[in-house]
């Protein structure tokens, strides 16, 4: 059975791709798991159509959730169209839809090949972007992207303009072998973005 909703700590998860363009070290899914802390098995046998998501979603008690996260196993901005189109129906359909959050790694407008961040205005209320290095090399070493240097230009960019449509832009890292330098930099990197930093704790699988 295909996980495409899950619940973790009073929000509701969705996951919808296993597709990425990175290989983050700590990531569960390069360590032989198809779970995570959040549900058993997220690896989807097929990818749910986006009528399969809502139907799925519909389902729930929105009333119970504080938010509502796509997430999941993979890259979720992948399927942006289809997570615009999913807020834009939950909004139609839900009264009072908890604030809705992307964890994404910022990738967005390179894989896509356009500026999404416009399309996240009055849909997306936080957006979490996955920054896990403080210079270049530092980036490159920890997630491993498919776009090399490239992806950490472009994950930059996309918090920068990012700010001007969502109104809490959010970056992490995750405290895993980091420095105080390192964990120093990353906060000027964020405060010169005018966005916030949330350091993660590392989960041993």
């Amino acid at each position: 059975m295909e996980t495409i909703s899950y619940e973790y700590e009073g929000a509701l998860y969705v996951n919808l791709t296993n597709r990425c363009d990175c290989a983050c070290v700590f990531c569960l899914r390069h360590n032989g798991h198809k779970g995570s802390i959040y549900a058993d098995d997220l690896w989807l046998e097929h990818e749910p159509t986006r009528e399969e998501a809502l139907e799925d979603l519909l389902a729930r008690d929105f009333t119970r959730y504080r938010e509502l996260v796509f997430c999941g196993f993979g890259e979720p901005m992948y399927r942006t169209d289809d997570i615009l189109w999913l807020v834009d129906q939950l909004k139609e359909k839900v009264p009072h839809l908890p604030p809705v959050r992307i964890n994404t790694n910022g990738h967005a407008n390179l894989i896509l090949g356009r500026d999404v961040t416009p399309e996240l205005q009055g849909r997306i209320d936080t957006l979490s972007i996955s920054l896990n290095g403080s210079t270049p090399a530092e980036y490159l070493a920890v997630t491993r992207p498919r776009d090399g240097e490239k992806a950490w230009h472009a994950m930059l960019d996309f918090a920068l303009k990012a700010k001007e449509y969502v109104p809490n832009v959010v970056m992490t890292i995750v405290d895993k072998d980091k420095s105080e330098e390192e964990v120093d930099r990353c906060r000027q990197i964020v405060r010169d973005l005018g966005v916030t930093l949330r350091i993660r704790s590392y989960i041993e699988d």
